[in-house]
């Protein structure tokens, strides 16, 4: 079986390199917000060319602690996109602001400008922007938008590592950038772990009180945190897998390119190319079916895993069916999720597994 992700076929250098990193942690004795994690952050930020970085437990943790350091809470409206994983939407949920869905662009999936306009109010305080599936687009018109109205630009960096615009990477484009490093991610940990990162150091300082309980020092509390540390040992890892990154992400983008070029089925419809190689690091290569449910057998029976990302939109999702969202509806959106379906394109997929998945896909009737 071809899968979306082969952890276990990852170079055993990578994994000897791994345990190393972790024997340096259980020997070093301190295992939470220590040397290992201020060097990730040093390390991270600098790679993104963005001034700092603090480690959080994980992507959704990183987008509330950041809008709670610009004081976006109750009452307050962020924009966003139906089409995300849902820990976009419940990070501002739990910070207290009230999320307002935007539609998505048909040929990217990313949110539209036109519709996210179409949404601001009077209480709309920040639009945040998710890089969905590793892609970076049209970063001057959303500076554009926000400093027209008057409102943060803020990035879900959660599936767009090291993707550039203009040479600019994600994150450092709005007040901040959060970023996941779940295993499947292009840099993943082994468990949860996540970053917020800026290029104001008052923004990051606030965070830093926010994720160890609300202490400025030890035992006093300024404000009411939460508990959402960078572990050690997480962070060891990531300083390991962070040297692979660059080598798997070329992988990946020539996996994509291959694609573009070989998949040739009328059935099937490719999202756009970027502009620009840089653009996009394809966390994802996602394609459009409309008869999505047979393409997944198809693929199945001829060997290949892929998945749907994502299946249900966020309106469509219990807790959120009362949400406000643009006066024209969600049809992208709605249609996006029920035509998308993500194939595998990971740095440890051979060049025999790239042509068993295009023959399969342009096999299909």
């Amino acid at each position: 079986m071809i899968l979306m992700n082969d952890f276990k076929a990852e170079p055993e250098d990578l994994r000897i390199a791994e345990l190393a990193a972790v024997d340096r942690v259980l020997h070093s004795g301190w295992y939470v917000l220590g040397q290992e994690v201020q060097a990730f952050e040093t390390e991270w930020a600098a790679r993104c060319n963005i001034s700092h970085a603090i480690g959080v437990g994980n992507g959704m943790d990183a987008i509330e602690i950041g809008l709670r350091a610009l004081d976006i809470g109750v009452g307050d409206e962020v924009i966003t996109t139906p089409m995300t994983a849902f820990a976009t939407v419940l990070a501002v949920i739990r910070s207290g602001a009230i999320p307002v869905l935007a539609d998505i662009d048909t040929d990217t999936a990313l949110l539209d400008l036109q519709s996210v306009e179409r949404c601001i109010t009077s209480k709309t305080k920040a639009v945040l922007l998710v890089h969905l599936y590793g892609q970076v687009c049209n970063m001057e018109s959303w500076l554009d938008l926000c400093e027209t109205h008057g409102l943060a630009l803020l990035e879900d960096c959660a599936q767009s590592h090291l993707a550039a615009w203009n040479n600019k990477v994600a994150g450092g484009f709005g007040r901040f950038g959060a970023y996941s490093f779940y295993p499947t991610k292009n840099l993943g940990a082994i468990g949860d772990a996540g970053a917020m990162v800026s290029n104001d150091i008052e923004l990051i300082q606030r965070a830093a009180i926010l994720r160890n309980y609300g202490q400025k020092e030890r035992y006093y509390h300024s404000e009411l945190g939460l508990n959402s540390r960078l572990d050690e040992i997480q962070a060891a890892l990531l300083r390991v897998r962070l040297d692979r990154l660059e080598k798997f992400t070329q992988r990946r983008r020539q996996i994509a390119k291959i694609y573009f070029e070989k998949i040739a089925n009328p059935k099937i419809q490719l999202l756009a190319q970027p502009l620009q190689t840089e653009n996009h690091v394809y966390h994802l290569f996602v394609i459009r079916c409309a008869e999505r449910e047979r393409l997944t057998q198809h693929l199945r029976s001829s060997g290949i895993e892929s998945f749907i990302h994502y299946p249900v939109p966020v309106h469509r999702q219990e807790p959120c069916a009362h949400l406000r969202f643009g006066p024209n509806g969600l049809p992208a959106a709605e249609q996006h999720a029920t035509t998308c379906l993500s194939i595998p394109c990971h740095p440890q997929m051979s060049d025999a597994d790239i042509a068993a998945v295009i023959e399969a896909l342009n096999a299909f009737k």
